[in-house]
Protein backbone atom coordinates (compact mmCIF):
# COMPACT_ATOMS: atom_id res chain seq x y z
CA UNK A 1 0.00 0.00 0.00
CA UNK A 2 1.58 3.14 -1.11
CA UNK A 3 1.03 6.07 1.72
CA UNK A 4 0.39 9.42 0.28
CA UNK A 5 0.67 13.21 1.80
CA UNK A 6 -1.26 15.63 0.49
CA UNK A 7 0.26 19.22 0.89
CA UNK A 8 -2.14 21.90 0.38
CA UNK A 9 -5.72 21.00 0.64
CA UNK A 10 -7.57 24.32 -0.85
CA UNK A 11 -9.87 24.07 -4.26
CA UNK A 12 -7.44 21.88 -6.05
CA UNK A 13 -6.44 19.92 -3.42
CA UNK A 14 -9.94 18.77 -2.86
CA UNK A 15 -9.99 17.38 -5.95
CA UNK A 16 -6.31 15.59 -5.73
CA UNK A 17 -7.97 13.66 -2.42
CA UNK A 18 -11.44 12.81 -4.01
CA UNK A 19 -9.12 11.33 -6.81
CA UNK A 20 -7.02 9.44 -4.39
CA UNK A 21 -9.80 8.09 -2.02
CA UNK A 22 -11.08 5.87 -5.63
CA UNK A 23 -7.10 5.01 -6.56
CA UNK A 24 -6.44 1.40 -5.07
CA UNK A 25 -3.16 0.44 -3.88
CA UNK A 26 -2.77 3.99 -1.79
CA UNK A 27 -3.79 5.62 1.23
CA UNK A 28 -3.90 9.14 2.67
CA UNK A 29 -2.04 9.10 5.54
CA UNK A 30 -3.20 13.02 6.00
CA UNK A 31 -2.24 16.38 4.89
CA UNK A 32 -0.76 20.10 5.60
CA UNK A 33 -1.64 23.14 5.33
CA UNK A 34 -1.24 25.94 7.61
CA UNK A 35 -4.77 27.72 6.67
CA UNK A 36 -7.16 26.44 9.90
CA UNK A 37 -10.18 27.61 8.30
CA UNK A 38 -9.63 25.29 4.85
CA UNK A 39 -7.55 22.54 7.40
CA UNK A 40 -10.65 22.15 9.58
CA UNK A 41 -13.04 21.74 7.18
CA UNK A 42 -11.10 19.16 5.18
CA UNK A 43 -10.18 16.98 8.69
CA UNK A 44 -14.22 17.41 8.98
CA UNK A 45 -15.39 16.42 5.87
CA UNK A 46 -12.77 14.06 4.54
CA UNK A 47 -11.95 12.42 8.35
CA UNK A 48 -8.14 12.88 7.31
CA UNK A 49 -5.61 13.75 9.99
CA UNK A 50 -3.88 17.36 10.02
CA UNK A 51 -0.15 17.43 10.40
CA UNK A 52 1.02 20.62 11.75
CA UNK A 53 4.46 20.68 10.33
CA UNK A 54 5.89 19.42 6.92
CA UNK A 55 8.82 17.29 8.58
CA UNK A 56 6.02 15.47 10.54
CA UNK A 57 4.20 14.26 7.74
CA UNK A 58 7.27 13.42 5.55
CA UNK A 59 7.71 10.97 8.07
CA UNK A 60 5.12 8.96 7.62
CA UNK A 61 4.88 8.72 3.80
CA UNK A 62 6.00 7.32 1.36
CA UNK A 63 5.33 10.30 -1.51
CA UNK A 64 3.60 13.62 -1.55
CA UNK A 65 0.90 15.41 -3.82
CA UNK A 66 1.95 19.23 -3.42
CA UNK A 67 -0.89 21.06 -4.71
CA UNK A 68 0.09 24.24 -2.60
CA UNK A 69 0.22 27.86 -4.26
CA UNK A 70 3.44 27.62 -6.72
CA UNK A 71 5.34 30.24 -4.51
CA UNK A 72 5.42 27.23 -1.89
CA UNK A 73 6.16 24.61 -4.05
CA UNK A 74 10.29 24.56 -4.05
CA UNK A 75 9.59 24.70 0.15
CA UNK A 76 7.95 21.01 0.14
CA UNK A 77 9.17 19.67 -2.91
CA UNK A 78 13.33 20.41 -1.64
CA UNK A 79 12.05 18.93 2.09
CA UNK A 80 10.25 15.85 0.16
CA UNK A 81 13.88 14.88 -1.90
CA UNK A 82 15.33 15.51 1.00
CA UNK A 83 14.23 13.05 2.62
CA UNK A 84 13.93 10.42 -0.24
CA UNK A 85 10.08 10.44 -0.66
CA UNK A 86 8.41 10.19 -4.07
CA UNK A 87 6.68 13.79 -5.66
CA UNK A 88 4.27 14.65 -7.43
CA UNK A 89 3.65 18.34 -7.90
CA UNK A 90 1.21 20.27 -9.41
CA UNK A 91 2.61 22.79 -12.70
CA UNK A 92 4.90 24.70 -12.91
CA UNK A 93 7.41 23.04 -11.40
CA UNK A 94 8.23 25.71 -9.70
CA UNK A 95 8.35 29.93 -8.61
CA UNK A 96 11.55 30.09 -11.03
CA UNK A 97 14.30 28.61 -12.57
CA UNK A 98 16.91 28.86 -9.96
CA UNK A 99 14.21 26.80 -7.81
CA UNK A 100 13.88 24.36 -10.74
CA UNK A 101 17.36 23.95 -11.47
CA UNK A 102 17.42 22.67 -7.50
CA UNK A 103 15.10 20.24 -7.87
CA UNK A 104 16.41 18.64 -10.88
CA UNK A 105 19.98 18.18 -9.16
CA UNK A 106 17.87 16.99 -6.02
CA UNK A 107 15.85 14.49 -7.80
CA UNK A 108 18.72 13.06 -9.22
CA UNK A 109 20.49 12.70 -6.05
CA UNK A 110 17.55 11.06 -4.63
CA UNK A 111 16.63 8.45 -6.75
CA UNK A 112 12.85 8.64 -6.51
CA UNK A 113 10.10 9.23 -9.01
CA UNK A 114 9.44 12.96 -9.92
CA UNK A 115 5.99 13.78 -11.74
CA UNK A 116 4.67 17.03 -12.63
CA UNK A 117 1.05 17.47 -12.79
CA UNK A 118 0.51 18.45 -16.61
CA UNK A 119 -2.38 17.21 -16.42
CA UNK A 120 -3.99 17.90 -20.11
CA UNK A 121 -1.36 15.00 -21.56
CA UNK A 122 -4.11 13.06 -19.95
CA UNK A 123 -6.80 14.67 -21.74
CA UNK A 124 -9.14 11.91 -23.81
CA UNK A 125 -8.88 14.05 -26.46
CA UNK A 126 -4.74 14.20 -26.22
CA UNK A 127 -4.79 10.13 -25.54
CA UNK A 128 -6.87 9.39 -28.28
CA UNK A 129 -4.02 10.59 -30.66
CA UNK A 130 -1.22 8.51 -29.41
CA UNK A 131 -0.92 6.14 -32.12
CA UNK A 132 -1.32 8.78 -34.73
CA UNK A 133 1.84 10.11 -36.28
CA UNK A 134 1.88 13.70 -35.36
CA UNK A 135 5.08 15.81 -36.78
CA UNK A 136 2.96 19.32 -36.85
CA UNK A 137 5.11 22.17 -39.17
CA UNK A 138 2.27 24.37 -37.66
CA UNK A 139 0.64 24.88 -34.69
CA UNK A 140 -2.06 27.22 -33.57
CA UNK A 141 -3.70 27.32 -29.75
CA UNK A 142 -6.19 29.02 -28.31
CA UNK A 143 -7.34 28.73 -24.33
CA UNK A 144 -9.03 31.06 -23.22
CA UNK A 145 -10.98 31.55 -19.92
CA UNK A 146 -13.15 33.37 -17.82
CA UNK A 147 -11.51 35.89 -15.38
CA UNK A 148 -11.31 34.23 -11.79
CA UNK A 149 -9.44 35.79 -9.02
CA UNK A 150 -8.08 32.15 -7.50
CA UNK A 151 -4.63 31.54 -9.58
CA UNK A 152 -4.00 34.83 -10.34
CA UNK A 153 -0.69 34.85 -8.52
CA UNK A 154 1.02 33.79 -11.49
CA UNK A 155 0.53 35.60 -15.06
CA UNK A 156 -1.68 33.81 -17.49
CA UNK A 157 1.63 32.18 -19.15
CA UNK A 158 2.19 29.81 -16.02
CA UNK A 159 -1.47 29.82 -15.16
CA UNK A 160 -2.92 28.34 -18.45
CA UNK A 161 -0.54 28.46 -22.08
CA UNK A 162 2.12 26.57 -20.23
CA UNK A 163 0.02 23.30 -20.85
CA UNK A 164 0.13 24.06 -24.33
CA UNK A 165 3.63 24.91 -23.79
CA UNK A 166 4.21 21.73 -22.54
CA UNK A 167 2.08 19.77 -25.21
CA UNK A 168 4.01 21.14 -27.76
CA UNK A 169 7.90 20.39 -26.37
CA UNK A 170 6.26 16.70 -26.06
CA UNK A 171 5.13 16.62 -30.00
CA UNK A 172 7.56 18.78 -32.13
CA UNK A 173 10.86 17.33 -31.80
CA UNK A 174 13.07 19.77 -32.47
CA UNK A 175 14.99 22.83 -30.27
CA UNK A 176 13.50 25.89 -29.89
CA UNK A 177 15.29 28.19 -32.81
CA UNK A 178 13.22 31.61 -31.75
CA UNK A 179 10.33 33.40 -29.47
CA UNK A 180 8.43 36.36 -30.46
CA UNK A 181 5.46 37.41 -27.35
CA UNK A 182 3.60 40.48 -26.50
CA UNK A 183 1.20 40.59 -23.36
CA UNK A 184 -0.89 42.99 -21.98
CA UNK A 185 -1.42 43.00 -17.97
CA UNK A 186 -5.62 44.09 -17.85
CA UNK A 187 -7.35 42.75 -14.29
CA UNK A 188 -4.01 41.59 -12.13
CA UNK A 189 -0.48 43.18 -11.90
CA UNK A 190 0.52 40.12 -14.55
CA UNK A 191 -0.18 39.40 -18.23
CA UNK A 192 -3.63 38.32 -18.25
CA UNK A 193 -3.69 37.69 -22.41
CA UNK A 194 -0.68 36.75 -24.24
CA UNK A 195 -0.28 35.90 -27.74
CA UNK A 196 3.60 34.32 -28.35
CA UNK A 197 5.50 32.64 -31.56
CA UNK A 198 7.70 30.06 -31.17
CA UNK A 199 9.84 29.00 -33.62
CA UNK A 200 11.69 25.55 -34.21
CA UNK A 201 14.78 24.48 -36.00
CA UNK A 202 12.90 21.99 -37.99
CA UNK A 203 10.66 24.45 -39.17
CA UNK A 204 8.12 24.01 -37.18
CA UNK A 205 6.13 27.54 -36.08
CA UNK A 206 3.39 27.22 -33.20
CA UNK A 207 1.07 30.35 -32.47
CA UNK A 208 -0.01 30.37 -28.59
CA UNK A 209 -2.51 32.92 -27.38
CA UNK A 210 -3.94 32.74 -23.56
CA UNK A 211 -6.48 34.73 -21.90
CA UNK A 212 -8.06 34.55 -18.68
CA UNK A 213 -10.48 37.50 -19.43
CA UNK A 214 -12.27 36.43 -21.84
CA UNK A 215 -16.20 35.76 -22.38
CA UNK A 216 -16.12 32.47 -23.47
CA UNK A 217 -14.31 29.38 -22.29
CA UNK A 218 -11.97 27.78 -25.26
CA UNK A 219 -9.22 25.14 -25.46
CA UNK A 220 -7.98 24.29 -28.67
CA UNK A 221 -5.32 23.34 -30.14
CA UNK A 222 -4.80 22.69 -34.44
CA UNK A 223 -1.92 21.04 -35.75
CA UNK A 224 -0.89 21.17 -39.60
CA UNK A 225 1.02 18.83 -40.87
CA UNK A 226 1.83 17.30 -44.47
CA UNK A 227 -1.21 15.88 -45.98
CA UNK A 228 -3.07 16.24 -42.61
CA UNK A 229 -5.01 18.48 -39.94
CA UNK A 230 -5.09 17.52 -36.62
CA UNK A 231 -7.46 19.20 -34.16
CA UNK A 232 -7.60 19.11 -30.51
CA UNK A 233 -10.48 20.40 -28.23
CA UNK A 234 -9.63 19.92 -24.52
CA UNK A 235 -12.32 21.59 -23.55
CA UNK A 236 -15.45 19.26 -25.28
CA UNK A 237 -12.93 16.30 -24.76
CA UNK A 238 -12.46 15.34 -28.80
CA UNK A 239 -10.60 15.31 -31.76
CA UNK A 240 -10.59 14.78 -35.42
CA UNK A 241 -8.07 13.63 -38.11
CA UNK A 242 -8.50 15.13 -41.83
CA UNK A 243 -5.96 13.50 -44.05
CA UNK A 244 -5.39 12.44 -47.62
CA UNK A 245 -6.38 9.02 -47.88
CA UNK A 246 -3.83 6.64 -48.18
CA UNK A 247 -5.15 2.79 -50.25
CA UNK A 248 -4.12 0.99 -47.11
CA UNK A 249 -6.83 2.67 -45.13
CA UNK A 250 -9.88 1.10 -43.69
CA UNK A 251 -12.75 2.12 -45.90
CA UNK A 252 -14.65 3.15 -42.86
CA UNK A 253 -13.57 6.49 -42.39
CA UNK A 254 -15.70 9.21 -43.52
CA UNK A 255 -14.22 10.47 -47.20
CA UNK A 256 -14.45 12.87 -49.65
CA UNK A 257 -12.87 14.19 -53.23
CA UNK A 258 -11.62 17.20 -53.94
CA UNK A 259 -10.25 18.63 -57.10
CA UNK A 260 -6.74 19.91 -57.38
CA UNK A 261 -4.43 21.30 -59.84
CA UNK A 262 -3.06 17.32 -59.45
CA UNK A 263 -5.90 15.89 -59.97
CA UNK A 264 -8.68 14.39 -57.78
CA UNK A 265 -8.09 13.81 -54.01
CA UNK A 266 -9.56 11.80 -51.66
CA UNK A 267 -10.18 13.18 -48.40
CA UNK A 268 -10.28 10.82 -45.06
CA UNK A 269 -12.47 12.16 -42.03
CA UNK A 270 -11.60 10.50 -38.83
CA UNK A 271 -13.00 10.93 -35.11
CA UNK A 272 -10.76 9.20 -32.73
CA UNK A 273 -12.88 7.46 -29.78
CA UNK A 274 -12.19 9.10 -26.97
CA UNK A 275 -12.35 7.24 -23.79
CA UNK A 276 -14.70 9.09 -21.40
CA UNK A 277 -11.81 9.46 -18.30
CA UNK A 278 -11.16 11.49 -15.85
CA UNK A 279 -7.77 12.94 -16.43
CA UNK A 280 -7.14 13.93 -12.86
CA UNK A 281 -7.28 10.83 -11.71
CA UNK A 282 -5.40 9.20 -15.23
CA UNK A 283 -2.32 11.29 -13.85
CA UNK A 284 -2.39 10.57 -10.11
CA UNK A 285 -3.02 6.37 -10.88
CA UNK A 286 0.36 6.86 -13.42
CA UNK A 287 2.04 8.41 -10.77
CA UNK A 288 1.06 5.38 -8.52
CA UNK A 289 2.40 3.00 -11.48
CA UNK A 290 5.42 4.48 -11.65
CA UNK A 291 6.05 4.16 -8.30
CA UNK A 292 4.90 0.13 -7.57
CA UNK A 293 6.33 -0.75 -10.96
CA UNK A 294 9.86 0.92 -10.66
CA UNK A 295 8.54 3.01 -14.20
CA UNK A 296 9.33 6.50 -15.76
CA UNK A 297 6.22 9.18 -15.10
CA UNK A 298 4.46 10.25 -17.94
CA UNK A 299 5.72 14.03 -17.60
CA UNK A 300 9.13 13.92 -15.67
CA UNK A 301 11.14 17.14 -13.73
CA UNK A 302 12.57 17.39 -17.07
CA UNK A 303 9.60 18.07 -18.82
CA UNK A 304 8.25 20.29 -16.36
CA UNK A 305 11.56 21.99 -16.19
CA UNK A 306 11.28 22.63 -20.62
CA UNK A 307 7.94 23.73 -20.09
CA UNK A 308 8.65 26.47 -17.33
CA UNK A 309 11.59 27.35 -18.69
CA UNK A 310 9.85 28.54 -21.97
CA UNK A 311 7.35 29.76 -20.08
CA UNK A 312 9.86 32.25 -18.21
CA UNK A 313 11.71 33.26 -21.42
CA UNK A 314 8.39 34.35 -22.82
CA UNK A 315 7.54 36.36 -19.89
CA UNK A 316 11.03 38.04 -20.61
CA UNK A 317 10.25 38.81 -23.69
CA UNK A 318 7.29 40.64 -22.35
CA UNK A 319 8.49 42.36 -20.04
CA UNK A 320 11.30 43.64 -22.06
CA UNK A 321 8.80 44.89 -24.80
CA UNK A 322 7.06 46.62 -22.04
CA UNK A 323 10.22 48.09 -20.52
CA UNK A 324 11.13 49.81 -24.10
CA UNK A 325 7.94 51.50 -24.39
Amino acid sequence: MLKIGIFGVGHLGKFHIDNWKNIEQVTIVGFYDPNDAVANEVSTNYQLKRYLSIDELLDQVDAVDVVTPTQFHFEVCEAALRKSKHVFVEKPLANNMEEATSLLKLTKEAKVKFQVGHVERFNPAFVALQNKSLNPMFVEVHRLAQFNPRGTEVSVILDLMIHDIDIILSIVKSDIKHISASGVAVMTETPDIANVRIEFHNGCVANLTSSRISMKKMRKMRLFQKDAYIGIDFLEKKSEVIRLKGDEESEELFTFDIETPNGTRRIAVENPVTESTNALKAELTAFRDAILNDTPTVVSEMDGFHALDIAHQILGKINSAKNNR
